[in-house]
């Protein structure tokens, strides 16, 4: 619907009128033969009833109807209205662009939000001042809130309790896998094969990183170390089934022969640089899959991989692993 003529002061041009609701144009579309403009929500309504043109009855659908030029639209701009709390009170007259803006701080406005004075704090039409009730009011907020709090702790135990048969399913089928593989010598080849791809898919996930001092590594690293490296390897998504061989292989007493001992260390120190490493998220540590690392010989590498965990030294302005950016 259009705005009311009487609102506007001085004439109004006949072309700035709606031919169906006889208010001037408010958010206007125009036909696109006869350019015949209208109030959007008048047009809309209209051809939801009879897809013609109310003009001069030319064939016209939604799709058809277009924005009305730059020129028409400059013109109703500069059209001077009457607020709409106008029977409330206020006289003020604004550009018709002007009006939503104004609308929003109008002070006669009766819908306009306010706090609340009596000590509650809510913020209210101006219009329910004189009915509000704080106490009342407070009740059904805390009400509503209890309400919420009850739906999202259902829906929590809903997901609690999905995330629960989804691991219990899970560990079923692991366990049916884990018997199949050992009675049926083609299951577990199918079995091995499953865990590859998880033990690959994980490693994807990781970051690819760099180690910049390799001489910062802790070879004997002690339990409450070896415990954070690995929480921290569970929730990246580590498979369950090699977080405790990767744990293992973070001591040197289960590293392979060329890493074994500092002499061998030492010796074979240029061939770091040829692992392929992935970062422990938010450690200074990164693993060295199997998966990602077949070019290294067997005495630089063992199934599934290594867990290196670095110190900082005495130099914190760098770190001692960095990812890499590509």
């Amino acid at each position: 619907m259009g705005f009311e003529v009487n609102r506007f002061q001085g004439e109004v041009d006949e072309e700035l009128v709606c031919p169906i609701c006889s208010g001037v144009l408010e958010d206007p579309l125009q036909a696109p033969v006869c350019e015949h403009a209208f109030c959007r929500g008048c047009i809309q309504e209209w051809i939801s009833r009879q897809p013609t043109c109310p003009v001069d009855r030319q064939a016209i659908t939604s799709a058809q109807l277009r924005p009305v030029p730059r020129i028409l639209r400059n013109l109703l701009s500069r059209l001077c209205i009457t607020c709409d709390n106008a029977s409330y009170g206020c006289k003020s007259v604004m550009k018709l662009d002007t009006l939503p803006s104004h609308l929003e701080e109008c002070e006669h406005n009766p819908k306009r939000p306010v706090p609340c004075e009596q000590g509650c704090g809510l913020i209210i039409p101006k219009d329910e001042l004189k009915d509000h009730n704080c106490v009342r009011e407070l009740r059904a907020l805390i009400h509503t809130q209890q309400q919420k709090m009850a739906d999202f702790q259902q829906e929590m135990a809903e997901q609690r309790f999905q995330i629960s048969e989804q691991k219990r399913e899970l560990q079923l089928l692991k366990d049916f896998m884990r018997a199949m593989r050992i009675s049926n010598p083609a299951m577990r080849a199918i079995a091995d094969q499953m865990e590859r791809d998880e033990v690959l898919r994980w490693s994807n996930s990781l970051t690819r990183a760099r180690v910049t001092r390799w001489g910062g590594m802790i070879s004997t690293p002690d339990d409450v170390l070896q415990a954070m490296i690995k929480r921290t390897l569970s929730e990246s998504g580590c498979p369950p089934h090699i977080v405790d061989d990767l744990m293992e292989y973070a001591h040197e007493r289960r590293w392979p022969p060329g890493l074994c001992s500092l002499e061998t260390r030492q010796n074979n120190r240029r061939q770091y640089e040829n692992y392929v490493c992935k970062r422990v998220p938010g450690k200074q540590a990164v693993v060295v899959l199997h998966c990602d690392n077949s070019h290294m010989s067997d005495d630089m590498m063992v199934e599934p991989g290594l867990v290196m965990i670095f110190a900082h030294g005495s130099n914190f302005s760098r770190a001692v692993v960095e990812d890499i950016v590509d």
